[in-house]
């Protein structure tokens, strides 16, 4: 599993959600999340469990990631999302 720190930031934003909600839902620190996101298009690089940490909490919000594809990685709202 790879995510890019855009993505992540990307996933953030559609969710109208603040760093520190992430960080929270995530149970991550608010350090955690800025580090991702400050890596830009790059892969971030962390320990996998705090990965999929953060992965669950933005994809249980409502966020799809999608994987390399003929237009590249990204991430949507899912079809239905509902604000939280």
């Amino acid at each position: 599993m790879s995510m890019t720190g855009t993505q992540i930031r990307a996933a953030r934003v559609l969710l109208e959600m603040e760093q520190a909600e992430l960080a929270e839902r995530a149970s991550v620190s608010i350090n955690t999340v800025r580090n991702m996101e400050a890596k830009g298009g790059q892969v971030v690089r962390v320990r996998l469990d705090t990965l999929m940490k953060v992965q669950k909490a933005l994809e249980d919000a409502g966020v799809q990631f999608i994987a390399k594809n003929g237009g590249g990685v990204g991430v949507r709202l899912k079809e239905g999302a509902s604000d939280d």
